[in-house]
């Protein structure tokens, strides 16, 4: 008897766990080759593990997947191979235990940066601890001095009706509204280990939306490319993520141009209380920001707006490598210009009252989430 347990759904990027149970009710020791038919995405077709099971008895065995694609996964037959110790002759069983599992954003990501926002040695990880500055101006309630707290908090009116000293006590201001919007145009299809620019957003999107929601803000998202594909107004119950994490696995583009003018006439009718902007997107050259700046500065006049693109890591290999032949200096050259591109579209968005994260792909989540840790802090919105 053999069978195999899959989870719900896979989370995408990360390892997850397959696991094959067998039972061997022989009498007598067999040797196991096992053949699973994984899912087409994976292109392994190899698969092959030898078991020994002893008599009466039973065994697990388990294997990683690593899907670099959002969509269904459909798992085939489980072949079995046994034979004795002799290993003279084998019999197979095939057993019909096809299956299908949804390959959702990373939802391991999400987890794991949502325990590190309030771990004490988060900065092991690559999350700051950021000084805020000043005070909210969210009232929450009067309450009694005590030894320690501001002294310019001092409600005297109170003060003088309750004969001791009473505080005005301030909190975080809540339910801000937030939009991740995804570029889903041709710019986003560039792949980075196996992941494309546009998966590495929607997970960075998923766990950036659950620190957020922590936080009692409202999250909404867009994505656009030629056209507006998908729009969710910005919300804070607690069924909200779930009902982003549907959203961003439906995710499905042709990889079109993006056009930015679509996008700020949608923003304009559609979102119009003032809110924070989490633009994932990517410009290779300074020539192609320069032509979306003016309706980036429109965005940026009615809300607070974050330009997220991407640096080049395979770029910053060849500008860092040694070279010895005429080509490789070339290359190398041409290298280190795109790279000081980059540098200068962040100068550029910066001169205009436009925020930026400029980051390797593999960091993208953590780097988002330090960038509304740190707007949060300094309180821009």
């Amino acid at each position: 008897m053999a069978e195999r347990i899959l989870t719900e759904k896979f989370s995408n990027s990360d390892a997850n766990t397959v696991e094959l149970h067998f039972d061997n009710n022989y009498a007598f020791p067999i040797y196991l080759e096992i053949i699973d038919e994984i899912p087409e995405q994976f292109q392994k077709r190899d698969f092959l593990k030898v078991l020994l099971i002893e008599a009466k008895s039973n065994r697990d065995y388990n294997y990683i997947l690593t899907p670099l694609k959002r969509g269904v996964y459909k798992f085939g037959y489980l072949n079995c191979y046994i034979s004795t110790k002799s290993k003279l002759v084998k019999r197979r069983y095939r057993f019909e235990n096809e299956a299908e599992v949804k390959v959702y954003p990373s939802f391991i990501q999400m987890r794991a940066l949502d325990f590190l926002s309030i771990d004490q040695k988060m900065s092991q990880y690559g999350m700051k601890k950021i000084r805020k500055i000043g005070h909210t101006m969210e009232f929450e309630q009067i309450k009694n001095y005590v030894i320690g707290d501001d002294i310019r908090t001092i409600n005297w009116k109170a003060t003088a009706k309750h004969n001791s000293l009473m505080v005005n006590q301030y909190q975080d201001e809540k339910s801000q509204p937030i939009y991740n919007i995804i570029d889903v145009g041709r710019v986003m299809k560039m792949p980075f280990e196996g992941l494309s620019l546009l998966d590495y957003s929607i997970n960075s999107s998923l766990a950036f939306s659950n620190i957020a929601l922590k936080k009692k803000d409202k999250v909404g998202m867009l994505t656009f490319a030629d056209s507006i594909e998908n729009f969710v107004p910005a919300n804070s119950k607690k069924t909200h993520l779930n009902t982003l994490l549907e959203t961003l696995y439906g995710i499905s583009t042709n990889f079109l141009v993006s056009d930015f003018n679509r996008l700020y006439a949608h923003s304009k009718r559609k979102i119009t209380q003032r809110s924070l902007l989490m633009l994932y997107t990517n410009f290779e050259h300074i020539t192609s920001l320069k032509r979306q700046l003016p309706y980036l500065r429109a965005l940026a006049k009615s809300h607070l707006l974050v330009v997220i693109f991407f640096e080049n890591t395979e770029l910053d290999e060849i500008a860092t490598r040694s070279t010895t032949k005429l080509t490789e200096i070339y290359e190398k050259t041409i290298a280190q210009e795109f790279i000081y591109n980059k540098q200068l579209m962040v100068k550029e968005l910066e001169r205009n009252g436009i925020q930026t994260v400029l980051t390797k792909p593999k960091d993208l989540s953590v780097n988002t989430i330090n960038k509304y840790l740190e707007i949060k802090a300094r309180g821009l919105i």
